[in-house]
């Protein structure tokens, strides 16, 4: 090939069915006993209550992830912890075809400073404690997984 030549690798995909799964991260941000939570402004979980968090950019870590998109669903910083989870996270359309699919690296993190308030991708947000995860419309995998966070950061006994 020429150094005039160049290659073309196409338009960036969508997220709505996509031709591979989406890598992102999900990031169990804590505070006082709480864990910070969004109500999602874009699909697939629009108008639900979720974990901030989201798309790997190209070069990105998951910690760099995490900080920038804290930063602009919820004008918050954090202190990255571990990697806890890795989940599989589909959404079928009606004719069983995959509409959403994300491979989701789900971290704990502690607040580091700001007040959170939502971004251009969170109708609300808030702080909630375990026992609230219940009451809230959620995806069932985000609770358990926010359950499952809430044990390892605040361990019973």
């Amino acid at each position: 090939m020429s150094s005039e030549e160049t290659v073309s690798i196409g338009e960036p995909e969508g997220r709505e069915y996509p031709k591979r799964p989406i890598p992102s991260v999900a990031a169990c941000v804590f505070k006082d006993n709480k864990v910070l939570l969004i109500r999602r402004a874009t699909p697939p979980s629009l108008g639900k209550w979720s974990v901030p968090g989201g798309v790997i950019e190209l070069g990105e870590t998951f910690e760099d992830t995490a900080k920038r998109e804290l930063d602009e669903e919820c004008g918050i910083e954090i202190k990255v912890g571990k990697v806890f989870t890795v989940e599989n996270f589909t959404v079928l359309d009606e004719e069983n075809r995959i509409r959403f699919h994300y491979i989701v690296t789900y971290l704990i993190a502690r607040c580091a400073g700001g007040e959170a308030r939502p971004g251009m991708e969170a109708l609300d947000v808030r702080w909630a404690t375990k026992e609230e995860l219940s009451s809230l419309d959620m995806n069932p995998l985000v609770r358990k997984n926010m359950s499952e966070a809430f044990d390892i950061v605040y361990p019973q006994g």
